[in-house]
C-alpha cells in the first residue's frame, strides 16, 4: 500500500511538470522493530500499545515501510487470549480484567489496521496447554519467543522493550 502512494505520487509530480526539478529520497529501506513482551502488568502493556501505535503512525505519516512485530513470552500470553488462564501462573487478576477489553482492541486493532505481526512463543503456551484456537486472531506461534527475538535481532530489527 506505501509503495503505491509512493508511486503515485511520483507519476502525480512528474506529470504535473514537477518531476524534474523535485527529488522524492526513495527509501527502501524497511524500518524494523521488534516489542518483547514477556511481563503481566496490562498498564505496561497499554503504554507498549501506545508506542507502538504512535510509531506506526510516524512511518505511515512519512510514507515510511516499516514491519513492526510483538513477540510474546511468559506472562505476555495474557495478552493474546481472551481466557482467563486459571491455574495457570498467568491466570486474570483484577487489573487485567479491568483493561482486557481495551487493551485487545488495541492489540486487534494495531494487528488489523496498522499491520503489526503477533508472535506467540510456542513453548509457553503448550506449557499451560492453552489450545490454539483460544489465541486471538491474527497471532502466529512461534517455537521459542526469545529464539524469534534473536533471529529478528540478527536480521537488522530494533529491540525495543517497554519498561
Amino acid at each position: 500500500m506505501k509503495e503505491l502512494l509512493k508511486k503515485l505520487l511520483l507519476t502525480i509530480m512528474l506529470m504535473s511538470g514537477f518531476g524534474a526539478s523535485v527529488a522524492i529520497a526513495e527509501e527502501d529501506e524497511v524500518r524494523k522493530v521488534v516489542y518483547h513482551a514477556d511481563f503481566s502488568d496490562p498498564r505496561r502493556f497499554s503504554a507498549m500499545l501506545t508506542s507502538i501505535n504512535n510509531m506506526t503512525n510516524h512511518y505511515q505519516n512519512e510514507m515510511v515501510d516499516y514491519d513492526v512485530r510483538i513477540v510474546f513470552v511468559a506472562h505476555g500470553i495474557r495478552f493474546v487470549t481472551d481466557d482467563k488462564l486459571e491455574k495457570t501462573p498467568f491466570a486474570e487478576d483484577k487489573a487485567m480484567a479491568e483493561r482486557r477489553e481495551s487493551n485487545t482492541g488495541r492489540l486487534s486493532a494495531l494487528n488489523e489496521s496498522q499491520e503489526v505481526k503477533l508472535e506467540l512463543c510456542d513453548i509457553t503456551r503448550s506449557g499451560i496447554g492453552l489450545d490454539k484456537s483460544k489465541l486471538l486472531t491474527g497471532v502466529e506461534s512461534v517455537p521459542s519467543g526469545v529464539v524469534r527475538i534473536a533471529e529478528l535481532q540478527s536480521q537488522g530489527f530494533a529491540y525495543i522493550k517497554i519498561e
